[in-house]
């Protein structure tokens, strides 16, 4: 996926993030930081990797999200001394051994390594593939406009701290995470045939979720919990709890 990368710069630079975003940006100064910005409501915007670089932030995000995502963070700018710039810098990743000035991958171990230079481009991996094997949401597929990150995983990926104090839709995602029970959430499940991403799944004649990225044999899905069944369908497709 095509990505862009941003620059904020400004004295004001840690506060300003710090007072948007779902990750606490103290984090930075032990490797790049997985985060997301919310609406008041506590339903995502965009998700992206914040890498420290000198007296700046790289904002790496999904190309389809960045200048909406520019224009929100201007927005919120005031009167604070911070500028937000686009850069001509490319992303290369991959999972093998990482080149030198690379940053790790801080969502999951299993998605290797960034580099941020001149050239775009990985190594050939089956990024869906892996993203499916290790339940990993992708901006725009299963990260909607209608989407709550701790039903996302966010947690689990390392996007969200409830120490930090508080951020735009903090006060909605301490709630699920301290006073709910999640009724639903991003899971794998097993599929036999396809289905296009964003079909619905059913539980006979009843709505159980809705199915996202498939490969190898699985999917997945955003579900209702109490849904999960062996004889889930989406389209002519086939789906049900993964083996034991």
């Amino acid at each position: 996926m095509a990505r862009i990368i941003y620059r904020i710069g400004g004295k004001d630079r840690i506060d300003f993030l710090q007072g948007l975003v779902t990750n606490d940006l103290r984090h930075l100064e032990s490797g790049p930081i997985y985060a997301a910005l919310l609406t008041a409501q506590g339903k995502y915007l965009a998700d992206f990797l914040l890498i420290g670089d000198g007296d700046s932030v790289l904002l790496d995000v999904a190309a389809s999200h960045g200048p909406a995502l520019a224009q929100r963070l201007s927005m919120y700018r005031l009167r604070a001394d911070v500028t937000i710039t686009q850069t001509d810098l490319q992303m290369r990743r991959g999972i093998g051994p990482a080149p030198d000035g690379a940053v790790t991958d801080p969502r999951h171990p299993a998605l290797g390594w960034r580099l941020y230079g001149s050239e775009t481009g990985d190594d050939g991996t089956d990024w869906d593939a892996l993203r499916v094997a290790h339940l990993i949401p992708e901006t725009g597929i299963e990260l909607t406009p209608e989407t709550y990150i701790l039903e996302a995983g966010f947690e689990r990926l390392h996007g969200v701290d409830f120490r930090k104090g508080c951020y735009v839709g903090q006060e909605v995602t301490a709630r699920m995470k301290h006073k709910t029970e999640l009724k639903k959430g991003l899971t794998r499940l097993a599929i036999d045939g396809t289905a296009p991403p964003g079909t619905e799944i059913l539980l006979g004649d009843k709505p159980a979720g809705t199915v996202f990225t498939q490969a190898n044999g699985q999917a997945l899905a955003q579900m209702r919990f109490d849904r999960i069944a062996p004889d889930l369908s989406a389209g002519t497709a086939r789906l049900g709890p993964l083996p034991e």
